[in-house]
């Protein structure tokens, strides 16, 4: 399979806890994330980042207001701020999803390793005084403003590498 480059990138280090944006190799903008507080892993169920290369799939929320919470990908009408104290507990997925493909056979695409159908996300969070060391279930987490922005400057197939 031959892949050529996207025009723009995302670099995603998991050792540094953060997301590198770039457009043809310039650095445009970087952003604090939390990755899995398990190992880096792209086996269904592991509940860790995958590694390797990726393309931005689907970009979901578009209109909806910042910290707006979104469960199966659904926007459920209300930001995080307005959740009950037990959901606020829990990691939500907030403000916007921009969801992954995996690029690569048998490592991030195609059962049992493939990104897509463990539904992993570039997304905001409810916890971001927890952004800046590893605390996901697999996504990659950013801060509300972060993901709002990061939303508005990707385009669906730009690549991301995470490593």
């Amino acid at each position: 399979m031959s892949i050529l480059p996207s025009r723009q990138q995302i670099i995603i280090s998991i050792e540094n806890q953060k997301l590198y944006l770039l457009n043809q190799g310039t650095l445009i903008k970087q952003f604090t994330i939390s990755t899995s507080k398990n190992p880096p892993s792209c086996l269904e169920n592991s509940f860790g980042t995958p590694l390797g290369l990726h393309s931005v799939e689907e970009k979901i929320g578009e209109d909806e207001p910042i910290g707006t919470v979104f469960k199966g990908r659904v926007s459920q009408g209300y930001t995080y701020k307005e959740a009950s104290d037990k959901e606020q507990s829990i990691n939500l997925i907030t403000t916007r999803i921009i969801r992954l493909k995996g690029l690569e056979p048998s490592k991030n695409l195609g059962d049992p390793y493939d990104t897509y159908n463990r539904y992993i996300y570039i997304h905001g969070t409810n916890h971001e005084k927890r952004l800046g060391q590893p605390f996901s279930n697999g996504c990659i987490e950013l801060s509300n403003q972060d993901c709002l922005e990061l939303f508005s400057l990707v385009n669906l197939g730009d690549h991301i590498w995470i490593g």
